[in-house]
């Protein structure tokens, strides 16, 4: 028996000095049938990597690997790059909802995805390849990483070898069963680079989204919008960059800015635009009579709502954009009375419409801003407080308004209440969350605080006329 395993073994060594010979010649493709784990080696077109096995295959620099993996429900599998089974950098397949898991395709604690575009159950096709300094993740055919590690990474002592370096592709098990099946890779010369990453690498010293990544905080903006000079191609192209998963949202009603859906039949047509892109899926209710003009159904697609009260029907029942000045119309009011009335409408939005996330939290018209908190007063905020908790609505915290205040926020979060990021950008020429990640330090938010879409319970609500849209006495329109 002896004598076997020492043949084992010296089999196993020759078949690594093989496949190590293979990869070191550039453009010849190999097929990667024969993985090692202790004295026993696998061999064949599928690998079955069970939780707690780890695999060890070919060693090699640059490379484009491609296969296809299947997971069962709920399984959990890595595939490590540069590695000895612990160092190097560590691709997820872990499908499901969105739920605060890292999905298939993140590049573990650099580049955390929170969207799988592959389902438990059914074969996906994936593409890992490292090019200089350069990873590049794609599953079913669309990027979903493209990392530039920098000159000077970042890295907290637990991750301190999550470096391209030297080392083995290992195929490692954590949850479940995940089989491998029809893997090869093409070995890549030394100076070999990827054309598609033409964005300059982010300074990781000085960068707060690594810093969350690293401890696996939540990185997502969930109110980006496809306006202004801003494509999707662009919004792909900056999330993968920066490190953001980008929520891409439409606005779905009347009166707001960029592509407005007016009909289900248009929320079909738009979400099977982007359902295959790498984006949370998101659609913004807005003016005030969406909740009426769409079915429940059609909505149901997203991944998740929101809304906000930037648009009220004001003491007149004029529908008014508040962040529009000529639309604030006082007529003999005072500010703190139209406040107000702001507030009564925010209270009556929550209460009555199905969003899972308040946008644009405590926003006023811009020229009361400086004056924030003597418009915002600790009962007006209780009043809005009260109603968020009532329906589980979540906060977003905005980076654009530079909105909630610390103290909403704290105060939110005392009432258990969950929160989001969200930008409202306009244009392409937005940040990297700044206002959201100074919160999270000044608030002490932990990433349980975060809300993800399985938390929603806008399924549970009603429809509400609650504004009259459905009976002559309706406020007009809004007219553009």
């Amino acid at each position: 028996m002896r004598a076997v395993k020492t043949i084992l073994r010296l089999f196993c060594a020759c078949m690594i000095v093989v496949l190590f010979a293979s990869c070191s010649q550039s453009g010849e493709k190999v097929s990667l049938r024969e993985w090692t784990m202790g004295d026993s080696v696998t061999t064949g077109d599928t690998v079955s990597v069970a939780a707690g096995q780890a695999w060890m295959g070919m060693r090699c620099k640059n490379f484009v690997l491609t296969g296809q993996a299947l997971s069962d429900s709920g399984a959990v599998a890595s595939l490590m790059l540069h590695s000895d089974g612990r160092s190097g950098y560590e691709v997820v397949f872990h499908n499901g909802p969105i739920d605060g898991t890292l999905k298939t395709g993140s590049l573990a604690a650099v580049r955390n995805l929170y969207r799988s575009l592959a389902a438990d159950g059914e074969w996906m096709d994936f593409e890992v390849a490292v090019r200089g300094k350069n990873i590049a993740v794609k599953v079913n055919g669309v990027d979903v990483v493209c990392y530039t590690q920098p000159a000077e990474p970042y890295r907290i002592p637990e991750f301190a070898s999550r470096l391209l370096g030297e080392g083995n592709l290992w195929l490692k098990g954590v949850e479940g069963t995940t089989l491998f099946r029809n893997m090869t890779l093409t070995p890549l010369g030394d100076n070999v680079v990827n054309k598609n990453d033409t964005l300059p690498p982010v300074d990781e010293q000085n960068d707060s989204i690594i810093r969350l990544q690293q401890t696996f905080f939540p990185v997502i903006d969930y109110h980006v919008h496809l306006k202004g000079d801003l494509t999707k191609e662009m919004a792909h192209a900056m999330s993968m960059n920066y490190g953001i998963n980008y929520g891409v949202a439409p606005n779905a009603g009347e009166g707001g800015v960029g592509r407005m859906l007016s009909d289900d039949k248009e929320v079909y047509e738009y979400f099977e635009e982007v359902k295959p892109l790498p984006f949370l899926c998101g659609v913004q209710g807005e003016g005030r009579r969406w909740s009426t003009q769409f079915s429940p159904e059609a909505l149901a697609i997203f991944d998740y709502l929101f809304t906000d009260a930037m648009t009220i029907v004001d003491q007149k029942r004029r529908i008014a954009r508040i962040y529009r000045p000529e639309e604030v119309q006082l007529d003999g009011l005072t500010p703190q009375q139209y406040m107000d009335v702001i507030v009564d409408q925010t209270v009556k939005i929550l209460d009555n419409e199905p969003a899972d996330i308040y946008a644009n939290a405590t926003y006023i018209p811009d020229e009361w801003m400086k004056e924030y908190d003597k418009y915002w007063t600790p009962e007006r905020m209780a009043r809005v407080l009260d109603v968020l908790v009532k329906h589980r609505i979540a906060v977003e915290i905005n980076p654009r308004y530079k909105i909630p205040s610390a103290d909403f926020i704290r105060k939110a979060k005392a009432r258990g209440l969950k929160f989001t990021f969200g930008t409202n950008n306009v244009d392409s020429h937005f940040g990297r969350l700044e206002y959201a990640t100074e919160i999270i330090r000044t608030c002490s938010l932990t990433p349980d605080d975060i809300w993800f879409p399985v938390m929603s319970h806008r399924s549970e609500r009603k429809v509400v006329d609650y504004n009259g849209f459905l009976t002559p006495a309706a406020p007009k329109r809004i007219a553009e």
